[in-house]
């Protein structure tokens, strides 16, 4: 490759979907494809476990030390509900004060554990990430102070965990709003290839409610089955797809959307196979690109138009 070749080579962003504790796997191994291939990201966003594995990557972690960290997680380490605690709030207090099944002291805990920086400007790469104010009910995306307590306001589930508190303020999981925060780092960042990783569940498929009021912790599938109801715009019915950024910019949007094993909350015992699915799609949608996305956009996009006509590749450019 030639010095002006890597002179132009094209700047880069990653964002991570939603996704619960599967996502919190699938990312990894997307991340582990990604370190494999050589890319220089220039900037992340993230939502919910998008938020916290963007949030620990972007601090300076490796992706390594990372996969290695949820290998050995327990459930107990991130999801701590008390039993007394909650028949206390809701039979003898009448539910005053109760605003989630669990603290989310302990999901901070792992997340401080593994942070590498401490705030959001002292992350290595730039790192965003959304959260729902519900004093506003608006969309609220992070980019400077202590990075732990936001990555957890955006992945604060409701009815699941407590609201987290940030400048007297309550926040929850940003997936209320947006599945992908597709917006917060495009344009500001000046990228020319942003990659999402969309792996929170899909309803292409809807299963039949007794089926989901059936399974462990039914609240949690009725929850995802209301918070996924609608394909965010930039999904098609392919593995991996091809977007313009809507804001006019020049941006081309590569969007992969895994096929994965079923992860039930809050389960990890699967989890090292759907990161593993994980890592080996991304390799895989990805290769056949790889230079271009690495090296010359121009040729990206000529390889995306001689595509067109795949029936395995979604087109939106």
């Amino acid at each position: 490759m030639s010095n002006q070749s890597k002179l132009s080579k094209p700047r880069i962003g990653v964002v991570l979907s939603s996704g619960g504790v599967r996502g919190v796997y699938a990312h990894t191994g997307f991340l582990l494809a990604l370190e494999k291939m050589d890319l220089d990201i220039q900037a992340m966003a993230g939502c919910s476990a998008g938020a916290v594995v963007g949030g620990i990557y972007a601090s300076g972690t490796s992706v390594q030390e990372l996969a290695d960290a949820i290998f050995r997680i327990q459930p107990k380490k991130f999801w701590s509900p008390s039993l007394p605690e909650i028949f206390y709030s809701l039979f003898i207090r009448k539910g005053r004060g109760y605003t989630g099944m669990s603290p989310i002291k302990e999901a901070m805990a792992f997340c401080l554990r593994h942070l590498q920086a401490k705030t959001f400007e002292d992350c290595r790469i730039p790192f965003y990430t959304l959260a729902k104010n519900l004093l506003h009910g608006c969309k609220t995306v992070f980019d400077h102070g202590e990075l732990a307590p936001r990555m957890m306001a955006s992945a604060a589930a409701p009815l699941l965990y407590e609201p987290v508190e940030i400048d007297g303020q309550l926040y929850c999981d940003g997936a209320l709003l947006e599945l992908s925060p597709t917006d917060a780092i495009c344009c500001k960042h000046q990228l020319d290839i942003l990659i999402i990783h969309h792996v929170a569940r899909s309803n292409k498929d809807k299963p039949e409610i007794q089926q989901v009021i059936n399974q462990p912790w039914s609240m949690v599938q009725i929850l995802n089955m209301l918070l996924y109801q609608q394909r965010p715009w930039y999904l098609s019915d392919s593995p991996i797809t091809f977007r313009k950024c809507p804001c006019g910019c020049d941006a081309l949007i590569i969007v992969i959307e895994p096929e994965l094993p079923e992860l039930l909350w809050p389960e990890t015992e699967s989890g090292t196979q759907v990161l593993e699915t994980a890592k080996q799609q991304a390799d895989e949608l990805l290769q056949p690109y790889h230079d271009a996305i690495k090296y010359n956009k121009a040729i990206l996009m000529e390889k995306i138009s001689n595509t067109k006509d795949n029936t395995n590749t979604g087109c939106g450019v």
